[in-house]
């Protein structure tokens, strides 16, 4: 009696033991982020798809203006291509990540992901460079009301060979050299904030593929301490 009543109080000691988990038992790389923002591009791809409507609904508002403008005054396409890059943004935001690209399609929308995030940049800076240059220009104009609905500018008045803009539809010249600058310098800073967008999304895209992001978990192995790339 007295062996058997010591060897259940042992099992008890023992059964008391404290349970330490090992580091293998640690949650792997597969699950999901605790922060479905923090997950690349759904923040960047977001704020495209707002520059871009931004873009364009300024630009519908420029040419509202007068029938006149050309493209170049009017950059819708520029709004436009950048919405383009955010639907494919939110499309590799769904797709399930593998690493290093082991599923054609993650391979095909990262690059053309990756490609339009270019093209947009490059629009970026022609708009900001015609948006600069029309705004310096109508902020320079003389204009005055030719008929009910047309507007001539120029320059330099005192210049009789000078260059002349009409612009069709305008009823008062106001428009011309108070309401476009506005339109043009809004437009300046839309797009520079579209391009700084662009080179933040082709930057991390580059990062994720040739660089190393940490999860903040660590594995433990028999041979050596390794982070696990994610």
């Amino acid at each position: 009696m007295g062996h058997g009543e010591r060897g259940s109080s042992d099992d008890n000691k023992k059964d008391k033991r404290p349970i330490f988990k090992k580091k293998e038992d640690s949650p792997g790389p597969a699950e999901s982020p605790p922060c479905c923002g923090c997950r690349f591009p759904l923040l960047v791809a977001a704020l495209q798809l707002l520059l871009g409507l931004s873009t364009a609904v300024v630009a519908f508002l420029t040419l509202a203006a007068s029938s006149s403008l050309t493209a170049r005054e009017t950059p819708h396409w520029a709004g436009i291509i950048l919405c383009l890059t955010s639907m494919v943004g939110f499309v590799l935001y769904c797709i399930t990540y593998l690493p290093e690209e082991r599923t054609t399609k993650q391979f095909i929308v990262k690059l053309l992901y990756l490609i339009l995030c270019a093209i947009g940049l490059v629009l970026s800076v022609l708009v900001i460079a015609f948006a600069g240059h029309h705004y310096a220009q109508a902020s320079s104009f003389h204009c005055r009301q030719a008929d009910q609905a047309d507007c001539v500018c120029t320059l330099d008045p005192e210049d009789p060979i000078a260059r002349t803009f009409t612009y069709q539809g305008v009823g008062d010249c106001e428009v011309i050299t108070g309401t476009l600058p506005v339109y043009f310098l809004v437009q300046i800073v839309l797009n520079l904030l579209q391009a700084v967008v662009c080179v933040a999304g082709t930057f991390i895209l580059w990062k994720h593929r040739y660089q190393v992001f940490f999860s903040g978990l660590q594995v433990g192995t028999s041979d050596a301490q390794q982070w696990q790339k994610v």
